[in-house]
C-alpha cells in the first residue's frame, strides 16, 4: 500500500471514529449550542372534590341520597334550592321522629381552618349545622330534638367554589340528664351573661371567641326549652341627655336583636329593651368607666 493510500485510510478512520463518539457521547446531540434539553413538564395534581351524602343508617332510620346541603367557602348560608331528594329525606325523618319519641338528630357541620367565619358561632361548622337545623325546623321538626355541632375537617375540597354537603348526620337517644344539663346551662349563661361593648354613638358588634361560645350556648338553650326568651338590654354612658341615651340604648338592643336573628334565633324568642344610662356598672367619671357602661347585656328569662 502506498504512503498516499495509507494517509487517506487514516483520515477516513479518524472521521468515522469522531462521528461515532459524537453520536454516542454528546448529550445534546442535534441541538444548537444555544439550545438546552427540554425538561418534562408535570401537570399539576388537582384533588378530587369531596362530597358527603345526606344519609342516616343507624338508630332505626335508614335513608341515603348523594345530594346534601351545599355552602360556599367562608359562608354559613345554605345554597338554594335544596335537592328534592333531601326534601324527601327530611319528610321521612319527620315521620320517623313523630313515631319514635326520645330520639334526637345529631347534625355535624364541617369547616376548614383557612375559612373566614362570617357567623356569631365559634366556628363555621357549627354555623352550618345550625343553618341546617333551622331548615329542619322550617319543615316541622322541633328544634328540641336537633343537636348541631361543628368539627374541623381540612380534607374538604370544593367543586367550582362550592362545598358539596360538608355535613354528617346521626340519630341518638335523648340523654337522661338532659334537664339537669339545661339547668346548668341556664345558670352559666345568666351568671356570666353575653355582654357586647359599643363605641361612643355607635352600634356595631365585634365578637370575641368567648362571646361566640356564649352566643352558641344561648342559641342551644332557646332551641331546647319551650317558652324560653333571650332578654337583650341596651345601656349607655351618661354623655348627653337621658332621653337621647334611652334611644341609643334601644338602638343598640335592636341592633343586637337583629344580629341574633341573622344568626338563626327567631324574633319571637328575643325581647329587646333599653335602660339607657340608668344602670351603670362603672364610674362615668372616667373614659374607661364610660366604655364599660356602653354595652348590651343578653340573658335568659
Amino acid at each position: 500500500m502506498t504512503k498516499k493510500s495509507t494517509n487517506l485510510l487514516g483520515i477516513i478512520i479518524t472521521i468515522l471514529a469522531g462521528t461515532y463518539f459524537y453520536i454516542s457521547c454528546c448529550s445534546e446531540c442535534g441541538m444548537s449550542s444555544n439550545e438546552k434539553p427540554q425538561k418534562e413538564v408535570m401537570a399539576p395534581v388537582v384533588p378530587e372534590a369531596t362530597s358527603y351524602p345526606f344519609a342516616f343508617n343507624s338508630g332505626g332510620y335508614d335513608y341515603s341520597t348523594n345530594d346534601n346541603f351545599n355552602f360556599n367557602p367562608s359562608s354559613s348560608a345554605i345554597l338554594m334550592p335544596v335537592s328534592q331528594n333531601v326534601e324527601n329525606g327530611i319528610d321521612e325523618l319527620k315521620s320517623f321522629l313523630t313515631n319514635n319519641a326520645g330520639k334526637v338528630v345529631n347534625i355535624t357541620g364541617f369547616y376548614k381552618s383557612d375559612e373566614e367565619n362570617d357567623s356569631a358561632f365559634p366556628n363555621l361548622g357549627l354555623a352550618r349545622a345550625n343553618a341546617v337545623k333551622n331548615y329542619f325546623v322550617s319543615k316541622g321538626i322541633p328544634s328540641s330534638v336537633l343537636n348541631p355541632v361543628g368539627v374541623l375537617n381540612d380534607d374538604l375540597v370544593p367543586k367550582d367554589n362550592i362545598y358539596l354537603g360538608p355535613l354528617e348526620y346521626g340519630l341518638g337517644d335523648r340523654s337522661e340528664d338532659a334537664d339537669a344539663k339545661l339547668k346548668e346551662l341556664y345558670d352559666r349563661i345568666n351568671n356570666d351573661p353575653l355582654v357586647l361593648q359599643f363605641n361612643t354613638a355607635e352600634a356595631s358588634i365585634n365578637m370575641t371567641a368567648a362571646q361566640r361560645q356564649k352566643f352558641a350556648d344561648i342559641s342551644s338553650y332557646l332551641d331546647k326549652v319551650d317558652g324560653s326568651m333571650a332578654n337583650v338590654v341596651g345601656h349607655s354612658d351618661n354623655t348627653g341627655q337621658r332621653a337621647a341615651n334611652i334611644v341609643l340604648g334601644q338602638q343598640r338592643a335592636d341592633f343586637a336583636k337583629s344580629y341574633l336573628m341573622r344568626n338563626g334565633i327567631p324574633e319571637s324568642k328575643i325581647n329587646a329593651t333599653s335602660k339607657g344610662p340608668d344602670e351603670p356598672i362603672a364610674s362615668n367619671a372616667t373614659e374607661e368607666g364610660k366604655a364599660q357602661n356602653r354595652r348590651t347585656v343578653i340573658t335568659l328569662n
